[in-house]
């Protein structure tokens, strides 16, 4: 039987660690610039909606997760629930926003400018809710 390397660390390395958090709160600035863009420009919901249906179709996108990003999609209209639902904080939604369909929509520009706004600390992840 192979014994495990167990040294005294001080620390323990898990994937809910600092750095995690780190990852999912840049992810997170991301969306939160995207929702933006979808609201202000409605023709790239249906893009949006397009690639969710093809990764569906692909077989590269679980029934859950489907119907959660086309419902998000599809109810873009009331904006509060779509930034609600999109930016909700649990960890259904961390993950979903990992393996996000929403590609494409943000150029680069945009997505330095969010990370250096929503990420990096000019203000806090509470005012991004």
């Amino acid at each position: 039987m192979r014994r495990r390397n167990t040294t005294n660390k001080p620390y323990n390395i898990r994937k809910s660690g600092l750095k995690e958090k780190f990852i999912d709160r840049q992810i997170l600035a991301i969306h939160k610039a995207i929702v933006e863009k979808l609201i202000i420009s409605p023709e790239l919901v249906n893009k949006s909606i397009e690639r969710v249906e093809h990764l569906y179709q692909e077989g590269r996108m679980r029934h859950g997760t489907y119907l959660t990003w086309f419902c998000l999609l599809e109810n873009i209209d009331d904006h509060a629930e779509f930034r609600k639902g999109v930016l909700e904080d649990s960890p259904r939604m961390n993950k979903l926003r990992r393996q996000t369909p929403l590609v494409g929509i943000l150029n680069e520009d945009e997505r330095t400018e969010a990370l250096h706004k929503f990420a990096c600390g000019e203000t806090t992840l509470e005012t991004m809710l």
